[in-house]
């Protein structure tokens, strides 16, 4: 039903990256009535897992990324508002958790709400919730304590605003 791909900012065609940075806009800044530069300078060197549906169309996508103070990181978890309640985040940080197995720590910044999610996939809170462009959210990381983790959450994924 979906098509998965890690890729880089500069093999994306441009087409795919409209569709992409379309999608976290339509979910972040205008869905959450949040404006916050969404164009944060992290995209050109991170790595995009894009998912499309049967039509091609880009329904979700997150990025692996060094942030700037964290070290190794993932945001801009999105997944279209139609596709939601499927488990199709379940499934992309699944994807990413298996791409990054044999990395030491993960940082990932949640929307507090979400803070379950994450914790089933073995994120743990290191900070406490603090509002960032009025919405409650918290600091996880994840200690790889060994290299062939199973990955599978038993959470249903996430739902935005």
């Amino acid at each position: 039903m979906y098509a998965f791909a890690f890729e880089s900012f500069h093999h994306m065609t441009p087409h795919t990256l409209y569709a992409l940075l379309k999608l976290r806009m339509d979910i972040f800044v205008v869905e959450q009535e949040c404006a916050y530069p969404e164009l944060d300078d992290q995209d050109q060197q991170a790595t995009h897992l894009i998912v499309r549906n049967e039509s091609g169309q880009i329904v979700g996508c997150l990025r692996i990324y060094n942030h700037p103070t964290k070290g190794l990181a993932i945001g801009r978890v999105a997944v279209h508002r139609t596709h939601r309640s499927v488990g199709l985040a379940k499934q992309m940080m699944e994807k990413a958790m298996d791409y990054l197995q044999e990395k030491a720590t993960i940082y990932l910044q949640a929307q507090a709400h979400l803070e379950g999610f994450y914790g089933s996939f073995g994120f743990e809170t290191v900070s406490e919730p603090y509002l960032e462009d009025d919405i409650p959210h918290v600091d996880m990381q994840f200690y790889a304590k060994d290299s062939k983790k199973d990955f599978t959450s038993s959470k249903d994924e996430p739902m935005n605003k």
